[in-house]
């Protein structure tokens, strides 16, 4: 068969579909940011609502949810994390971007730990610190958003919080408080919408990543491997009382 006939044969097999729906761009909100104003006083009072269908989603994926009374219980529970499974070396965010200072307390737990500058870096700096958790057993993290629709967490990247500690390591541990709850991919489009409303915050970095449990990777035979392109845990530790994390 030559090329204009295969082509001619895949246009002819494309045009058989019949019946499709009509679609159209969904509109844009207007006023992005009083629309997210109103929808945090709202979730304000279905925040449990959501965060149970956050951990039903998120456990459905392959994560592990984790839930703690405020931020001094953080710190202990990735070391709970990091000894079940004989972790050694761990990265987090600068504790401005996390909204707890977690590096000290897991350093002095035995499991040592680099927490990220809260400045640009230049290039050479910036490899080394890459390399750095590339080496790591555990990365901490903040999370921007907890999608309970989904099980997704969102991440922004940029100063202090660096998108190789939810990469490279083999184990993601992402803290997030109510602040971040969502209910729906919906929601999440307001919320970006309303990041990107006006000039961005100094810090913020250009990539925002969309992690749905661990990695996984199949091969043609569909048999799926964890861990080949990312991390092969996802947890999350949600705080009750709070965090003070910048957020997006």
């Amino acid at each position: 068969m030559d090329r204009a006939a295969f082509l001619a044969r895949i246009r002819a097999e494309m045009g058989r579909a019949t019946g499709l729906p009509a679609s159209r761009p969904t509109g844009r909100p207007a006023r992005p940011r009083e629309q997210l104003d109103v929808l945090r006083r709202e979730m304000a009072e279905r925040w449990p609502e959501s965060l149970a269908g956050f951990k039903r989603e998120f456990e459905r994926v392959g994560g592990v949810l984790h839930r703690v009374a405020d931020a001094r219980d953080v710190a202990p529970t990735i070391v709970a994390i990091a000894r079940e499974r004989g972790m050694q070396r761990a990265v987090a965010w600068h504790a401005d971007a996390l909204g707890v200072d977690v590096a000290p307390a897991l350093t002095a737990h035995g499991l040592p730990t680099t927490a990220a500058t809260d400045a640009e870096v230049d290039p050479r700096e910036r490899e080394r610190r890459r390399a750095v958790a590339a080496a790591a057993d555990l990365g901490v993290t903040g999370a921007d958003l907890a999608v309970a629709e989904t099980g997704t967490l969102v991440v922004v990247s940029g100063a202090g919080r660096p998108r190789s500690a939810s990469l490279l390591p083999t184990c993601h541990v992402a803290v997030f408080d109510r602040e971040a709850l969502v209910e729906s991919l919906v929601q999440v489009g307001l919320v970006l919408e309303a990041w990107h409303d006006g000039s961005p915050p100094p810090w913020r970095g250009a990539s925002i990543n969309f992690i749905t449990g661990p990695s996984r990777t199949a091969d043609i035979e569909l048999t799926l491997t964890r861990g080949v392109h990312g991390p092969r845990e996802v947890h999350a530790v949600f705080v009750e009382r709070g965090l003070s994390s910048r957020r997006a």
